[in-house]
């Protein structure tokens, strides 16, 4: 995931951050200058409109999705350890940005070039991911089942909401998350 370099960056990982806690684009300067730590002049400067800004945040989702994209085609790593991964950068964006299907939902509402590019982006992400993991279960039974199990596995423990009764702390530790991931897999393979 891209590491933050400027004021503008901040910015923009706050919005993001706001647009999956509140699950709404719907955000206001002030809420989005408050959780930045920066003024409402600094929003102005850097941005032009509210809806400017908007288009940043998907940029910046564009971004960090092209990055877990990158990993998937890295020669240098085998198989599971592409899928491995890609989905721990996965759930720690969750865990950033949690709600980050509100991005997705408005991308498939709107008809931009912005909002195309994310949906092209986060499909051919999830169409490697898929793939490699299908070549992982294969000489097993029921994979598309448990193409679906695991999905639900990544995402459901790393939601704004899910486990608030539990101890899902391990989740924000990397190695944790690659550790139940690597834990997922063997499950998944019997």
């Amino acid at each position: 995931m891209r590491e933050l370099k400027s004021i503008e960056e901040k910015i923009l990982d706050r919005a993001l951050y706001l647009v999956g806690k509140n699950r709404s684009l719907n955000i206001s300067v002030r809420a989005i200058a408050k959780e930045a730590e920066v003024n409402v002049s600094a929003i102005n400067y850097y941005f032009r409109t509210k809806e400017e800004m908007m288009m940043q945040v998907k940029e910046l989702f564009i971004i960090n999705t092209l990055s877990i994209t990158s990993i998937l085609t890295d020669l240098t790593l085998e198989p599971e350890e592409k899928l491995i991964y890609s989905i721990n950068e996965i759930m720690e964006y969750i865990i950033r940005y949690p709600g980050i299907t509100v991005l997705l939902k408005d991308a498939r509402e709107r008809v931009d070039i912005t909002s195309v590019r994310l949906l092209k982006a986060s499909n051919e992400m999830t169409e490697k991911i898929n793939s490699l993991l299908d070549n992982f279960l294969s000489g097993t039974d029921n994979i598309f089942s448990k193409r679906i199990i695991f999905w639900s596995a990544v995402n459901y423990p790393v939601e704004d909401n899910a486990f608030d009764n539990y101890d899902s702390v391990f989740l924000k530790d990397r190695e944790d998350r690659i550790a139940y991931i690597r834990h997922l897999l063997e499950i998944l393979k019997k």
